[in-house]
């Protein structure tokens, strides 16, 4: 099809605005998916995002569509996460389109993911058409929404779409107004061929398939190609659309969005972002914008039962080929045993992961608390990344240690500003900037470290605001912060699994939570078990699980006295030795509860 009738859109919006039912009511109007085929969700493919509701992975699909205007229109939509972890996918399937649906829900209003996603479109040059969802809801407020969202972006309110994604009201005017406003592909079909590749799957029998948008030039079937950011050359042994099935096609022209299958075995070889090029006549430059996805958390994970180990690794195996953005190494634990140190994109996709492996695999998992990685430098001048408690070094041999900081915006009701400083400011962080998107709503912003934002900071915004608050993040850059390893004791004995880094200011807090916590939690013994929080060597908290009393006069039926005390004075001595020489059997359901710190709060 001519370039002049192809249209490239991404829906982007908060979690939870509507994102995927607007591609539903789009399919069913265009024809695309055929009334005994439609199901709710139509373009989340996998179980888990069904039953959160959420999107994880980016989909594509093409529609045609016959306008008013009697000519029928190309139109790629590309279905986005709306989660802060995910955020990267975004920004590379905007960078795939010339435009974007950018969605509120009318009940709820602007939140921050939105305005993320908002400056990301503005920043690719994008065309973006504001609509309000849910305009059917008893709580709705069109007006009040339709004039927040004109002021963000510079138009008049009559230029916000008002529509309910559900009944289909509105959506057909959306549909006119795509062809309309979205402008046609720029790109020159005689040029070298530039193709993007913003999201790619792993097939179990076809290997990598690769998801992408040709800018420049046209591939044809068979043609020999070049993956420029990893230097893979392949044939393209099968090209094709999404509408909404793979469908082989000949030929993929200047402008449209199809699939690419090369015979690649995997991902990481068709990494999100790169660029692909012809053999025989191969682009100059690749196009702007690739980067790697980089963590943000790590934890480890281990199998309850040890002999599941290989099933472990295997899985992760397995799970990496659907997911580029998971890294992970083995590790050892002297409390856990074997298993994986693994890097996530954040704590949503960290339990996505967990979950899946529990679930697809049947793997019974531990996960250990989420940490950053910091960069330590030493005395001698080195410095050293450390994404594990245990990998810190003495103190004495540290010079300093950077922690990541990110900047947090926090859309609020401009009741709640008070309460949000506060509870910003106990996490260490540093105001940046506030300013009030309308009378209602205020916009913070907060250089924080991500320390202190991974655990339980989105609960506590959440139940302190009334769930009114929303947040995103960012990385931008590190800085050094006086932090130090907490380590846990066991009846003098360090147990790596309960290790941490906080910082010195709330080293007593983690330390007291943590021996209070285990005290409940580890079975009695036949001796006193002391547990103790230290850093370095000095004991910060201790609490003790007292013994079992074993009652050794009862074989007493009478006696002199001395015959009982000298019963009491072995039983002493044996208890002596027993704490000197015993070891503390600390079940695995100790480990699982105490490692839940971010369940209940309790995490300093």
């Amino acid at each position: 099809m001519d370039q002049a009738h192809q249209r490239a859109i991404a829906v982007i919006a908060h979690i939870d605005h509507g994102k995927s039912t607007l591609s539903d009511r789009l399919l069913q109007l265009t024809g695309t998916v055929g009334a005994r085929e439609m199901r709710a969700q139509y373009l989340d493919r996998m179980d888990l995002e069904r039953e959160r509701g959420i999107t994880i992975k980016a989909a594509a699909v093409r529609m045609s569509y016959l306008a008013a205007d009697g000519a029928t229109y190309q139109i790629n939509l590309i279905d986005t996460p709306g989660h802060v972890d995910f955020s990267y996918e975004v920004s590379r399937s905007l960078a795939a389109c010339d435009g974007v649906l950018l969605l509120v829900d009318a009940a709820q209003g602007i939140e921050a993911q939105t305005l993320t996603n908002l400056y990301l479109a503005v920043d690719a040059g994008l065309e973006v058409i504001p609509i309000l969802n849910k305009i059917d809801l008893p709580a709705a407020q069109p007006d009040k929404y339709a004039a927040e969202m004109a002021a963000l972006i510079g138009c008049d309110e009559s230029d916000v779409h008002r529509i309910s994604a559900k009944t289909g009201e509105g959506v057909p005017e959306l549909l006119e107004a795509i062809v309309a406003r979205v402008p046609p592909p720029t790109g020159n079909p005689e040029a070298p061929l530039r193709a993007l590749v913003f999201d790619s799957i792993y097939d179990t029998y076809r290997g990598v398939i690769a998801y992408m948008r040709v800018i420049d030039g046209r591939i044809r079937l068979s043609d020999p190609i070049r993956f420029m950011a990893t230097g893979v050359e392949v044939d393209a042994d099968e090209i094709g659309v999404m509408a909404p099935h793979l469908e082989p096609v000949p030929m993929l022209d200047t402008g449209e969005v199809g699939y690419l299958i090369a015979g690649i075995k995997e991902v990481r070889l068709a990494k999100v972002g790169d660029t692909v090029t012809a053999l025989g006549a191969p682009a100059s430059h690749p196009l702007p914008g690739y980067r790697e996805p980089k963590p943000m958390v790590y934890a480890g994970i281990y199998p309850v039962d040890g002999d599941d180990f290989p099933l472990l690794r295997d899985a992760l195996d397995k799970l990496k080929l659907n997911d580029a953005a998971l890294v992970y190494e083995p590790e050892s634990s002297t409390a856990l045993g074997f298993g994986f140190r693994c890097g996530f994109l954040g704590l949503l996709h960290m339990e996505i992961v967990r979950e899946r492996l529990e679930r697809e695999f049947r793997l019974a998992l531990i996960a250990t608390a989420p940490s950053v990685a910091y960069e330590v430098e030493l005395t001698e001048g080195a410095t050293r990344v450390v994404r594990n408690p245990t990998e810190m070094p003495d103190g004495g041999s540290i010079a300093s240690v950077h922690e990541p900081y990110v900047s947090a915006m926090i859309v609020t009701p401009s009741e709640y500003v008070g309460t949000v400083m506060q509870l910003c400011q106990g996490r260490r962080g540093e105001l940046d900037e506030m300013h009030y998107l309308s009378p209602e709503r205020v916009e913070i912003r907060y250089n924080m470290p991500l320390a202190e934002i991974i655990f339980d900071f989105f609960d506590q915004l959440k139940s302190q605001t009334k769930g009114y608050a929303s947040l995103d993040y960012e990385p931008v850059g590190s800085k050094a912060s006086s932090l130090v390893r907490v380590d846990v004791l066991l009846n003098q004995q360090p147990v790596d699994a309960f290790s941490t880094i906080v910082h010195r200011d709330k080293a007593y807090d983690y330390g007291k939570t943590m021996t209070e916590r285990l005290r409940k939690l580890i079975p009695r013994q036949l001796f006193d078990v002391p547990i103790q929080a230290a850093i370095g060597s000095r004991i910060i908290a201790r609490e003790t699980v007292k013994a079992k009393r074993k009652d050794v006069l009862a074989k007493c039926y009478g006696g002199d006295v001395t015959r009982k005390r000298k019963l009491l004075e072995r039983q002493k001595e044996g208890k002596r030795r027993m704490k000197q020489i015993g070891s503390v059997e600390v079940p695995q359901t100790a480990f699982i509860e105490a490692l839940r710190l971010e369940a209940d709060g309790s995490k300093p």
